[in-house]
């Protein structure tokens, strides 16, 4: 008598399961992979953002998330895109440069006709610029004698100061205080002209700890350094203050962090007027370089370059549009970004009643190896001009705008002189890369008059402009 074979059916039962499962993991994973090569052609995502999107996806299905995951895991290492828990290392804070001299510093400017001039420091009168604070009036000259200051925290409530370190920089380190809560220093509702002062290591309970809280009024900031806050400079974000305007010159914003969320080198509200000219962005934590919510941005002849270690999101974000002009900039993002996106434009909404975004003349470098967006533009703009840009790398434009290209070109990493110590004066420049004039009222204001000649110099040119991008003059 033949013994039944009982396990027969059970066999065929769960090789038949088998075969649906691996079904439905194919088609699974195929749709999910449409859905995201979708995103990527309409939002530039790297491979890095796709695959994390997947991964999303299948989270809570366990079987098909199980059976996903060698697939996934093959993909990752062949792309070089690591898991986030392998993203996740530790933002390294390296101490600050050493502090600046004379040499490096904004010249003595001429005393004043009027007003008083204050002198703060070792040896003085006053030794605590808090106290300076305190008595200054309208007008003043605030002198602080180059040196560390630890601790000393201030609120500035003048209508008009001017502010600045003498006979080299004035350093000043949070050491674990704060003014209101804020910053090293809040400045509020008044004229201010502040330079060579550096601004260092602001930590709040909020998470909003700045160099300088910056709170309405007019500020120019000149020769200022700020370094390993959780914001470099913050503006007040309470609605818009079209009479506000932010000036920064040959200045140097690095290694903001928040632990846990964005920590951004510059964030500015929606104010009226910001321009940055010959300043150093660099090593952002998780947020961005330059974040702006401003009704016009006027951006020239900076270095916003997030380089090995950085973490950076955007290097330049503009959420709510307004009307941004980039001309003679240096922008690069390093391989190990989490967002592939360069330059964002309207991505949380416009919000002013125009809209443009105009880049002449600019160099891009996308050093992550399987691309992403240079430059991002949310529908809805009123216009987009690109003319005489060097875009080198991977990557591609997402813009659905009226767009305007005029004589944009792509480059190698060749073509620089020293790419990989982020040297991107162009190397005997190719006849392919002449510039060319833009014709229309626009021309104008596009053609570069000078060049970002690093450390936070501007460089005024001495001929038109003979090649695209950041360097005009191809030497």
């Amino acid at each position: 008598m033949t013994a039944p074979r009982i396990h027969a059916r059970p066999k065929r039962r769960s090789l038949r399961w088998g075969v649906v499962l691996g079904v439905l993991v194919l088609v699974g994973t195929c749709g999910a992979v449409v859905t995201a090569r979708s995103i990527y052609d309409r939002h530039g995502r790297t491979p890095v953002e796709v695959l994390d999107y997947l991964e999303r996806r299948l989270e809570g299905h366990n079987k098909l998330e199980w059976a996903a995951a060698p697939a996934l895991n093959l993909l990752r290492d062949s792309l070089d895109a690591p898991r986030l828990a392998e993203r996740a290392r530790r933002f390294s804070i390296p101490p600050p440069p050493r502090r600046r001299g004379m040499e490096a510093v904004l010249a003595p400017a001429p005393m004043p006709s009027r007003g008083t001039v204050w002198r703060v420091g070792p040896g003085e009168a006053l030794r605590r610029i808090s106290d300076v604070a305190q008595r200054a009036r309208d007008g003043d000259v605030v002198e602080i004698v180059a040196g560390d200051y630890h601790g000393d925290v201030a609120v500035w409530t003048q209508k008009r100061l001017t502010i600045r370190g003498v006979g080299g920089a004035a350093r000043l380190f949070a050491d674990g205080r704060n003014a209101e809560g804020k910053a090293i220093w809040v400045i509020r509702h008044g004229d201010f002209d502040i330079s060579n002062v550096d601004f260092i290591g602001t930590r709040v309970s909020d998470g909003n700890g700045a160099g300088i809280r910056f709170e309405g009024g007019n500020l120019l900031l000149r020769y200022c350094l700020f370094w390993g806050n959780q914001m470099g400079l913050l503006t007040s974000g309470s609605g818009r203050d079209l009479n506000t305007t932010l000036r920064i010159e040959s200045s140097e914003f690095a290694y903001s962090e928040v632990k846990g969320r964005w920590g951004h080198n510059l964030y500015v509200g929606s104010i009226g007027i910001l321009t940055v000219t010959g300043s150093y962005f660099h090593h952002a934590g998780a947020g961005h370089l330059l974040k702006s919510r401003a009704r016009v941005n006027d951006i020239t002849y900076n270095r916003f370059t997030d380089e090995s270690g950085g973490r950076a999101s955007y290097e330049l974000n503009f959420p709510n549009g307004g009307d941004v002009r980039l001309v003679g900039n240096i922008v690069q993002q390093q391989r190990g970004t989490e967002n592939g996106k360069m330059i964002s434009f309207g991505e949380e909404g416009y919000n002013w009643s125009r809209n443009t975004l105009q880049m002449a003349s600019n160099t891009f470098v996308n050093d992550h190896s399987h691309g992403g967006s240079f430059v991002y533009v949310a529908p809805g703009a009123d216009g987009v001009l690109s003319a005489n840009n060097l875009r080198a790398g991977k990557g591609k434009d997402n813009i659905v705008d009226p767009l305007t290209v005029f004589n944009d070109h792509r480059s190698t990493w060749a073509d620089f002189r020293h790419a990989a110590r982020h040297d991107y004066s162009l190397r005997d420049p190719a006849p392919d890369l002449l510039y060319q004039s833009l014709t229309g009222p626009a021309g104008v204001e596009l053609v570069p008059v000078a060049r970002y000649s690093h450390p936070m110099v501007v460089e005024q040119l001495q001929a038109p402009p003979k090649y695209v991008g950041a360097d005009p003059t191809g030497r």
